[in-house]
């Protein structure tokens, strides 16, 4: 199959590179940041490292949306939420969407797969996590982060109680490009599993501008993080959304995965430092408003978000 991506980005550029390396498929990569574009014109391509190793040119194409008139079969999301509506509005109104099309995000946070289906069957839609760690230092350069083969992501039909035949098709050049897929029953739980890991990791490491493996050498990194996954699961439980993992598998990840990635800035902090606007609103913000929507405070994930966007403020302050 032939695969686009929206948004050449860190995330963007992984699935698709290893899509076009390791499962030998046709991929198109979308994107509207000119310096981005550019930069891969004129040096043949995105350069990309492995754990800033074997740093190389990856001959890829790009286009902006007005200018392309390709038609793959899926669509590949990976856009700032703050940044998907503008996004998808300029593509739908470029032409490139197609009623024959599937579409599979692995965006983090919540609210973007309601956005997607303006423009989608969701009956052709995918949702997905990904625990894949990936570092854009500069247009058109970018760091695949942690061991090769140790990359894990989950995926599971939008609208569909199983997956029809081309989902499946999907899903095995995922396995072939070693994105790590496994299918999840319920895309929900599936997705709010990964929201609230980045709800402690990506948060906690944005608030204090530290790495994974710093992050972890704190002995009380347990206790916060428990607390923080108990007021996730108990708004998830009264809104009728069961977690792929249980809150003991949770701390423990938070742990287990902080290793594996120590010297990794989640995508929150790599924002956060570029004075962009953090997606905190769509992380610990959705867990706060899903508690509240089922009589429940998340007092504390509502003062991180205080939090996050005064540390963003004080940013003009800093100069």
């Amino acid at each position: 199959m032939k695969y686009g991506i929206i948004g050449a980005g860190a995330m963007g550029y992984r699935y698709g590179v290893m899509l076009q390396e390791n499962a030998g498929v046709q991929v198109d990569f979308i994107d509207t940041w000119q310096p981005n574009v550019e930069k891969v014109r004129e040096q043949g391509g995105v350069s990309v490292a492995r754990d800033h190793e074997n740093r190389h040119i990856v001959p890829i194409n790009i286009y902006y949306p007005e200018e392309y008139m390709g038609h793959p079969d899926v669509w590949i999301v990976f856009k700032k939420q703050m940044q998907l509506t503008d996004e998808l509005q300029r593509d739908a109104k470029a032409g490139i969407f197609h009623d024959d099309q599937y579409v599979f995000s692995a965006m983090n946070g919540m609210g973007h797969f309601e956005k997607i289906a303006k423009y989608f069957s969701p009956d052709k839609m995918i949702c997905g996590t990904a625990m894949i760690a990936t570092r854009m230092d500069a247009p058109a350069n970018v760091d695949f982060m942690g061991v090769a083969g140790t990359e894990v992501m989950h995926m599971a039909p939008y609208n569909r109680e199983t997956p029809d035949e081309t989902m499946q098709a999907i899903f095995e050049d995922f396995k072939k490009a070693v994105l790590g897929p496994v299918w999840a029953k319920d895309w929900q739980g599936m997705c709010m599993s990964k929201v609230v890991f980045n709800a402690v990791c990506n948060t906690l490491c944005t608030m204090f501008q530290i790495q994974m493996g710093q992050f972890i050498a704190y002995d009380g990194v347990r206790d916060m993080a428990r607390q923080l996954f108990d007021e996730a699961f108990d708004a998830c439980e009264r809104a009728g959304i069961y977690l792929i993992e249980s809150r003991k598998e949770e701390v423990e990840s938070v742990i287990e995965v902080s290793k594996a990635y120590k010297y990794h800035y989640p995508s929150m902090y790599q924002d956060f430092s570029k004075g962009r606007p953090t997606e905190v609103d769509y992380i610990n913000g959705y867990i706060a408003k899903l508690g509240r929507e089922h009589d429940y405070v998340c007092r504390t994930h509502e003062f991180v978000v205080h939090e996050v966007h005064l540390a963003e403020t004080m940013r003009q302050f800093k100069k």
